[in-house]
């Protein structure tokens, strides 16, 4: 049976971390690293909150306590960054609801999505845009992105008009399946991008070949989702201990490991791990303290992986 991210926090250092009251940990914690979007030089923690699945959830008050208790907690702690579309289920509605409700939208860093399944065209756009707006209880979305590049000249275009008419702060796109990446590059190249979004893990490397340097070239920010695969880097480490040269850089618990190594890449600007319980919170956000690996070292983090 494979071990869960639960059972590795119970077991390891981050047990104590997992069940600290969020009034403990706001005393304690220390700034979180930030990194700016290069169009913009709007500074964004380096760990953020992702909300596919998890938020996708119904009406019921006991179904969103805790995510509401993470969402409370999140900008308390210094994060910011929260990413969410319409074709996520319920989840943008939820979150929007939650943001509202707590009257804490001005602390955060709202990324949503066009997101058009079967449709195409700027009214669909539009649409869509101002739901999601009305969603937040904002006329503002800091970052708009065009997801898995569906109709994306028509949407590219719409949003860079919005973002002339100062209704968005940063236009972005989106993908996750590997055979995008030739038409991604391509899109990355067209002008009024800000942000790119990609999957990345240790043992899911496929953008680093060419997404991310010319990321890095074009002077793009980079959005990492799924830095734990689906759950498969928790599955591949199962009970082992950290080894010991982990604390070297601040890692208490294989998902600071996880995450460390994936926003010390140079290109990266904010890892999205799905966050939908306040043990995972703040250990995520733990990966946004201390010492950052540098290339020697998420060499030896990698190796150190693959070896198990």
């Amino acid at each position: 049976m494979a071990t869960t991210r639960r059972e590795l926090l119970q077991l390891g250092a981050g047990a104590a971390v997992s069940f600290a009251m969020p009034e403990a940990v706001l005393g304690q914690q220390g700034e979180l690293i930030t990194r700016p979007i290069p169009t913009t030089g709007r500074e964004v923690p380096i760990i953020g909150i992702g909300t596919a699945r998890r938020y996708d959830v119904g009406p019921e008050a006991a179904e969103r306590a805790p995510l509401r208790e993470v969402l409370d907690t999140f900008p308390r702690l210094g994060g910011s960054f929260i990413d969410t579309a319409p074709s996520y289920g319920t989840a943008e509605q939820v979150c929007g609801d939650i943001v509202r409700e707590l009257g804490n939208r001005e602390r955060l860093f709202i990324a949503t999505k066009i997101s058009l399944r079967g449709l195409s065209g700027r009214d669909a756009g539009i649409a869509q845009m101002r739901q999601s707006m009305m969603r937040f209880g904002t006329e503002y979305i800091d970052l708009m992105q065009i997801h898995n590049l569906n109709d994306w000249r028509a949407q590219l275009e719409l949003a860079r008009e919005w973002k002339d008419e100062g209704r968005l702060g940063h236009i972005g796109i989106t993908t996750s399946f590997d055979p995008q990446y030739a038409d991604f590059e391509i899109v990355m190249r067209e002008p009024g991008l800000d942000t790119i979004q990609v999957d990345y893990a240790l043992d899911n490397r496929g953008v680093e070949e060419r997404i991310l340097p010319l990321a890095a070239e074009l002077g793009l920010g980079v959005i990492v989702n799924l830095p734990f695969s689906r759950g498969r880097t928790f599955e591949r480490v199962g009970s082992r201990a950290l080894p010991v040269w982990a604390a070297d850089f601040g890692i208490g618990t294989w998902a600071q490991y996880f995450l460390k190594w994936v926003v010390s890449h140079p290109a990266v600007t904010v890892a999205i791990p799905g966050t939908a319980r306040l043990d995972y919170l703040i250990d995520n956000l733990g990966a946004a303290q201390g010492a950052m690996p540098d290339e020697a070292a998420r060499q030896r983090m990698l190796s150190y992986f693959e070896s198990l």
